[in-house]
């Protein structure tokens, strides 16, 4: 299986990236013909290609001395947070809306954060919410997943009154906010996301809710539109092309569109703090929320608009880290990288243990190794 998966990738990487990788041992590879396709037979698997491809293999086979500890470690590497389950006090509005501009089915994002101590690679997410009652499953049009990094990142704050409130004409503050605009996105629309869903309960109350009662100050205290019952339904998503994201504090922003726009996905709320079996953060951000009237500010569930109390919301992540096992710097033995090809097939192994171990997915496993391709680790400065 490494065999072909390490073919593959190389393959790619050299087809995205012709004449600048270098092999473990120095060579530099240079493809001066076409690059043959792998053909199945009914028995077996034919590899063809150039000696450039054997080259690359003799590579991938030098660093596996040095790998032998990289493969105990893999599962040690693997990542995953948790909020816990809806404690069904709040549900808030989160849907990218059929078009920008104002009206009760705007685009609407809720906000929830979590914290990355190192560069990781986010594989998948769950995150549960209510359906309004009578809608189906296959009524799911769309699903997005945003990631913004905290306020100031990726912010004009000239348009804020700066410290310590770093409030602006529509919102009290922006401390501890999210950005003004997103870090990265991925949408089932775009092809590099894929979701289920489950549903988990027929009937669920939540005993309060924020959906179009989302206004500037200084009518931003509303106490919430009130208690709403829906149906119970779990998303669980995989992003196909995985988040690679550095270390780092983030907000988890997921959106659901139904085919009908005028009926609205809310997400449940989660305990705050975390408990157990959720995963607690030193530094919890409680939920923000904003439509595309509020944009680019934001608000904050429970403060601002119940006021007097917080909210977290429901959802997990999952995924990978590759830095902790082969930093940029150099192998994590000790040392500096011969070359960007020793970074790179070394990079490839250890995603083949993920991959066998079944945290990754092969998309997610050529993903990995291409964005090792683009990096400059390794290369000669």
């Amino acid at each position: 299986m490494l065999a072909n998966f390490a073919y593959k990738i190389e393959r790619k990487t050299l087809q995205s990236n012709p004449g600048r990788y270098e092999s473990a041992e120095g060579g530099r590879v240079c493809l001066c013909g076409p690059l043959h396709s792998t053909e199945q037979t009914n028995n077996s698997s034919h590899l063809s290609g150039t000696n450039a491809v054997k080259t690359l293999a003799l590579a991938l086979a030098s660093s596996l001395g040095a790998l032998l500890l990289l493969t105990s470690q893999a599962s040690a590497q693997s990542f995953s947070f948790s909020t816990n389950n809806p404690d069904g006090r709040m549900a808030t509005a989160s849907r990218p809306g059929p078009g920008p501009g104002s009206g009760a089915n705007q685009e609407t994002e809720s906000a929830d954060d979590f914290i990355l101590s190192i560069q990781t690679f986010t594989t998948s997410a769950t995150f549960t919410g209510l359906l309004p009652s009578g809608v189906s499953l296959g009524d799911v049009s769309q699903v997005r997943v945003e990631i913004y990094r905290v306020f100031p990142k990726d912010s004009d704050v000239d348009r804020t009154s700066g410290p310590p409130t770093f409030s602006t004409a529509q919102v009290p503050t922006r401390v501890n906010s999210p950005s003004d605009v997103e870090f990265f996105d991925r949408d089932s629309a775009s092809g590099n996301l894929t979701f289920t869903t489950t549903l988990l309960a027929a009937s669920f109350t939540a005993a309060n809710s924020v959906d179009t009662g989302i206004h500037p100050k200084p009518n931003q205290t509303t106490l919430g539109d009130g208690p709403v019952t829906g149906e119970e339904v779990q998303f669980n998503v995989t992003f196909t092309t995985p988040f690679d994201l550095p270390a780092d504090h983030y907000f988890f922003v997921p959106q659901v569109l139904l085919n009908d726009p005028n009926e609205h996905f809310l997400w449940l709320s989660a305990p705050r703090p975390i408990v157990a079996p959720g995963t607690p953060l030193t530094l919890d951000l409680q939920e923000w929320i904003r439509n595309a009237d509020l944009d680019p500010d934001w608000l904050r569930v429970g403060t601002d608009i119940v006021g007097g109390t917080t909210f977290n919301a429901t959802f997990s992540l999952s995924g990978v880290s590759i830095e902790g096992l082969v930093p940029c710097s150099g192998p994590a033995s000790g040392g500096t990288w011969k070359n960007h090809g020793q970074y790179v097939s070394t990079v490839a192994h250890v995603v083949e243990d993920f991959l066998e171990e079944g945290l990754i997915t092969e998309d997610q496993a050529e993903a990995i190794v291409a964005s090792a391709a683009e990096s400059s680790c390794g290369s000669k400065k």
